[in-house]
């Protein structure tokens, strides 16, 4: 028998009431500038597919939900409504990489007699869909189980984030020529980066506005990917690296328990067929809950010097130093070099306070002084801090740290995205902008766009960053152009880039403890401040090492970490990325490169015609290959008709700032 099809054409802004259903059996969405297709089947099972002109991108692939009393959603449902509607508005982050965003999508919502809605976002650059709960709010959901199917097409290459595990999202990468490849049952965290070979695109599975329910992680089964998820805890113990993490030892026979009128996690495909366009992709940010905060002007993004990564060693400090012998007085002599240099913050990392009483101060360490004297050189204090000591005494330690005059907290080992601890997240980034303190989370699961509703949540770990120097090699040139077309599109990096002992992969030695080496170029490390997204980055050099390089110091002081503007030029997963930034009259242009030497042309036309420039170029040069630490510096004039050949070694990178004459 022939299908049914409802198509809807969406204009203008509006959003059309609920309609007696006619249950037809497919309902059609586009995109807003129609190249992308949706396909929602409602038949025994609900399913949806996804089409880029006239090429599937997604197959046919079921959604469902299933609740502990039985019902579930998404299986022969009785339709008894539909909504259609057009949205294009603008949204102003607090910081990032745009100072202005234009959320623009269509959207589909199939309401069902059992309780429940399927909502459909069509964008210029993918779909999301979600479940929402229409019972009273009283009511209580149980979630058994989920099936969120995704058969991509054309059995894509996969850059998998594989773990074995709910409790890391520091990973490496492992690289696949097709799906099928990949073993039954093998398992690995979103966002997840495949490609379709045969229509030269990339797609991205991702998730986004993610609260009281675990995080979504993506396991081959068959031939598709289909999301697989942690179960609720059953008994938690203090435990792991350090006794001071809440530790699941047992899972009960189901997911989530919520409210029944939740809206659970939007399940987001992002299409792009130029790499390139990943770099600017915000639909995860923008498909999460909107602002809750109403004052925002004391969140001030910014870099912070810090002690940590170099173990606290200072070649010429007039004191004993290193991380045995944290005192007072260094801190304040990081505070003289924050103050001097006009770096807005001191992160004060593990060792001021008992980590599970922070009202066990350490006594080498005057931490109310170190506030106090950061204070009056104008330079805010960050204080490094575990969740679980937070969140199981709420909230008196973030009450003294407030007090004590702090600006952020870094707050580590979370180590779960279970829905017991993911409220957690939310839980804490209230409470302390309820007390002004900016918030780094550091040991966390992926971002899913909470810093839209709490933008003093400046930057996110949940990678592997510069402290894996320490350790081993898997924070690499490459690694790092697989990530930023991936795990970037989440939020914010707590990174920490910096370094000033640079080294090729072949001299390479982990360090730790003592000084370690970053792998890459000098002027690749100079290159992750542009384009990493970092709105709260942590220099991880010492003060006395940046002083032996003034011009790079000047940089480091001065460059931005919220942008106004971004433009990416050229961009290859894996490869190499260009992007140009804007902060206010300057433009940053930062270039990356992986393994292998490679030259890219940096096209000016970005910039405003007719008018002139100055750029200060840092770069590689010819013996970079073999003696990492070797840059060069120089200035010209620039306008809009230029063209620049920039030159990059292995694992190299360049930096242009670009200033009005």
């Amino acid at each position: 028998m022939k299908k049914n099809y409802i198509f809807l054409l969406l204009t203008g802004l509006c959003l059309c009431s609920f309609a007696q259903a006619q249950q037809p059996a497919v309902y059609e969405l586009s995109s807003p500038n129609k190249q992308l297709t949706l396909a929602v089947e409602k038949g025994n099972a609900l399913q949806y597919s996804l089409k880029r002109g006239d090429e599937m991108v997604i197959n046919p692939s079921t959604i469902r939900m299933t609740m502990q009393d039985g019902v579930v959603w998404g299986e022969k449902g009785e339709l008894t409504g539909t909504a259609t509607g057009y949205t294009c508005e603008k949204v102003y982050p607090v910081a990032g990489n745009n100072r202005e965003l234009i959320n623009r999508y269509n959207e589909l919502s199939l309401k069902f007699k059992e309780g429940y809605s399927v909502v459909f976002r069509m964008y210029d650059e993918g779909m999301a869909y979600r479940f929402c709960g229409s019972l009273p709010a009283q009511d209580s959901l149980v979630v058994v189980s989920e099936e969120a199917t995704f058969n991509l097409a054309g059995n894509p290459a996969v850059i998998l984030p594989e773990t074995d595990n709910f409790t890391a999202w520091e990973l490496s990468n492992v690289l696949y020529e097709n799906v099928s490849d990949i073993a039954e049952h093998k398992y690995g965290i979103t966002p997840t980066l495949f490609t379709n070979k045969e229509q030269g695109l990339r797609i991205v599975v991702a998730e986004s506005d993610l609260n009281n329910y675990p995080g979504m992680y993506l396991r081959k089964e068959g031939d598709v990917m289909k999301g697989f998820w942690a179960a609720y805890p059953k008994k938690i113990e203090m435990g792991s690296w350090g006794n001071f993490i809440t530790v699941v030892k047992e899972r009960e026979e189901y997911l989530a328990r919520t409210a029944g009128n939740h809206a659970f996690p939007w399940r987001i495909a992002i299409v792009a067929q130029d790499d390139k366009d990943l770099l600017a992709n915000e639909m995860i940010y923008l498909l999460a809950k909107p602002q809750q905060i109403t004052d925002t002007n004391w969140i001030r993004p910014g870099k912070a010097t810090w002690e940590w990564w170099h173990c606290a060693m200072l070649e010429k400090a007039p004191f004993t130093s290193g991380h045995e012998n944290l005192s007072t007085q260094l801190y304040k002599y990081y505070i003289d070099f924050a103050s001097e240099n006009k770096i807005p913050y001191l992160l004060v990392d593990a060792g001021w306070s008992n980590v599970f009483n922070h009202a066990d101060l350490n006594k080498n360490i005057d931490i109310k002084e170190i506030i106090r004297y950061g204070k009056e050189k104008e330079v805010g204090v960050w204080l490094w801090t575990v969740a679980a000591t937070l969140f199981q005494n709420p909230h008196c330690y973030l009450d003294s740290i407030s007090q004590w005059g702090a600006v952020g907290v870094k707050i580590d080992f979370f180590d779960r995205d279970d829905a017991q601890i993911m409220p957690e997240y939310e839980n804490l980034a209230r409470a302390c902008a309820e007390r002004r303190l900016m918030v780094d989370y550091h040991g966390c699961s992926k971002p899913t766009g909470l810093h839209r509703a709490y933008p003093n949540i400046l930057s996110y770990e949940a990678m592997r960053c510069a402290e894996c120097f320490k350790w081993d090699t898997t924070s690499n040139p490459d690694y790092q152009l697989q990530c930023i077309f991936a795990r970037m599109l989440g939020g914010g990096i707590d990174y920490t880039p910096g370094a000033m002992r640079n080294s090729t992969l072949d001299k390479f030695k982990p360090v730790d403890p003592g000084l370690p080496s970053s792998l890459g170029t000098r002027s690749h490390e100079l290159a992750l401040f542009v384009v990493l997204s970092a709105p709260f980055s942590s220099l991880c050099d010492s003060p006395d090492e940046y002083r032996k390089y003034p011009d790079i110091l000047k940089y480091l002081a001065e460059v931005p970490t919220s942008w106004d503007k971004t433009i990416p030029l050229q961009a290859r997963v894996g490869e190499y990325a260009v992007l140009a930034k804007q902060k206010g009259d300057t433009w940053y242009v930062g270039g990356l490169n992986a393994w292998g030497e490679r030259t890219v042309n940096v096209d000016c036309s970005f910039l405003t015609p007719k008018k002139k420039y100055t750029v200060e170029i840092f770069r590689d040069k010819k013996g970079s290959n073999k003696n990492a630490n070797l840059y060069e510096r120089k200035t010209m004039d620039v306008s809009s008709d230029d063209v620049f050949n920039m030159q990059m070694a292995s694992g190299g990178g360049f930096v242009l700032i670009i200033r009005e004459k």
